[in-house]
């Protein structure tokens, strides 16, 4: 029996290591040496996991003409930021729950059950006794008052519930931003490529009449080669727009948690109206950015929490008084030596009040404090910081719409001089007073001109939407517009 009890333990031991050497191969474990790329199958199941999925979140219709608000509608329905900050702010909610339910008493249903057999003296003998005991009670705690612990944790709660809530404002803020500035991107790389498709048409029919006059012995080579190259240089630009449409397109599907080769149709930067003046002052963009900027407002409720947590480090100086109490049935056996046994039950029922009061521990709350005012203080640091930040922000953004604004109201003359500068140079140069290089330095400033216009045009846009970023007027209900 001996021998057959030593060769089942030495299996199992053989058993058991097998095993662990088998675990210990499979663990994740650090990269062997710190010279080579570490790959395991944890790696490719990570990369499986992040494809993304087969299908697009939601659908786009190819043939439809998106104006900037159903964008900005279906991107803040569907981007995954904003489930991310709503769920934030979710449970943001459920830790005030969590910290209110401190205000009410907690009741538990309990039940204890136990035998016990020892040896009880009396007189000159030991005698055996064995006792069994079952008892259902209903246990009840309640803290009756604590002199701002249980307050200052729920303004905590009530606070950072606050500044999640703002914090949900601010992602729709910038996914706002983030899709009309892809969209005024879009429409500016859509329109440099309507304006290089005007261009290479112009070029295109000044190489004609060129080749046709030099047919005709009425031009030179050089002239024909001259628009030859013009042509081909407009050409160039209209694919280098085309690209450029592409990227601009794919970026805007993108801020709207797409994926890039969805196709969205915008309108075309002519249909949009234009801001004429300006409309506010920057003190007046500046005070109503502090008033509605939600990152501001966010880090203010950040200092309420701090004052809040002192609130908390101050009550731990102070007595708190304590209820508790049970009550139920005991149910119970017993029996004495080898006599018969009984049962018995009846009521039970404890109550008590406790006052507690912390008197030395170590200078903890002291430091306690210490930390809860310093918190406070980086936080009142850190809103003043960003008050400073926002000011800068605001002017530099009010500057660039205005500098903007100049800029578009001299490109537009310009187009407008470009294009009868051209038409003047293509009259002249069929009447032969004008040469074939002047019509081509015409047609390439005309081409200038028209890139300039649309680039300005949407800068213009893209600025008034960035003063509105920076304003926080972008998740107003009724945020106040430039004057058109």
């Amino acid at each position: 029996m001996m021998h057959w009890s030593n060769g089942i333990h030495s299996l199992a031991i053989g058993f058991l290591t097998l095993a662990t050497g088998t675990l210990s191969l499979r663990a994740q474990s650090a990269p062997p040496t710190a010279t080579e790329v570490w790959h395991s199958k944890a790696e490719r199941a990570l990369s499986h996991e992040a494809m993304p999925p087969a299908k697009a979140a939601y659908d786009i219709d190819s043939a439809k003409t998106y104006t900037l608000a159903e964008l900005i509608d279906l991107a803040q329905s569907h981007n995954p930021e904003t489930r991310v900050a709503w769920e934030a702010a979710k449970a943001r909610a459920a830790s005030l729950g969590i910290a209110r339910a401190a205000l009410f008493p907690t009741m538990s249903a309990v039940v204890l059950a136990g035998t016990l057999r020892d040896a009880a003296l009396i007189g000159q003998y030991f005698h055996r006794q064995t006792i069994g005991l079952f008892e259902p009670v209903l246990h009840v705690e309640y803290l009756v008052f604590d002199l701002g612990g249980r307050g200052g944790a729920i303004d905590e709660a009530k606070a950072n519930l606050l500044a999640s809530d703002l914090a949900f404002n601010d992602t729709h803020r910038k996914i706002i931003f983030a899709v009309a500035s892809a969209y005024y991107n879009l429409l500016n790389a859509q329109g440099q490529r309507e304006a290089a498709e005007v261009s290479l048409k112009n070029a295109q029919t000044v190489a004609e009449d060129a080749q046709n006059r030099l047919d005709n012995g009425l031009a030179t080579k050089p002239d024909q080669l001259e628009a030859a190259a013009a042509e081909a240089q407009a050409d160039y630009d209209l694919q280098a727009a085309i690209g450029a449409e592409d990227i601009a397109r794919g970026n805007l599907a993108t801020s709207m948690g797409l994926n890039p080769d969805i196709r969205i149709q915008v309108q075309p930067i002519s249909e949009l109206p234009l801001p004429a003046t300006m409309v506010d002052s920057t003190d007046q963009a500046i005070d109503r950015a502090f008033a509605e900027r939600p990152d501001l407002q966010e880090q203010l409720a950040r200092v309420r929490a701090a004052n809040a947590s002192i609130k908390q480090a101050r009550s731990a100086f102070f007595p708190s008084l304590s209820f508790s109490g049970d009550g139920g049935l005991a149910r119970a056996y017993g029996q004495q030596d080898l006599l018969p046994g009984g049962y018995a039950q009846g009521e039970y029922w404890n109550v008590g009040l406790e006052l507690k009061w912390t008197l030395f521990d170590g200078t903890r709350r002291e430091h306690q404090m210490a930390e809860a005012l310093a918190e406070k203080r980086s936080a009142q640091a850190e809103a003043d910081a960003l008050r400073d930040q926002i000011a800068n922000e605001v002017w530099a953004a009010y500057t660039d719409m205005k500098t903007a604004l100049r800029q578009q109201q001299s490109a537009a003359a310009l187009l407008a001089a470009s294009e009868q500068s051209y038409e003047a140079a293509h009259e002249s140069y069929g009447y032969g007073v004008r040469s074939l290089l002047d019509v081509v330095s015409a047609q390439k400033a005309l081409a200038q001109a028209r890139s300039e216009d649309v680039f300005a045009r949407s800068q213009l846009l893209l600025q008034v939407a960035n003063l509105s970023f920076r304003t926080g007027d972008l998740i107003q209900v009724q945020p106040p517009k430039m004057a058109p």
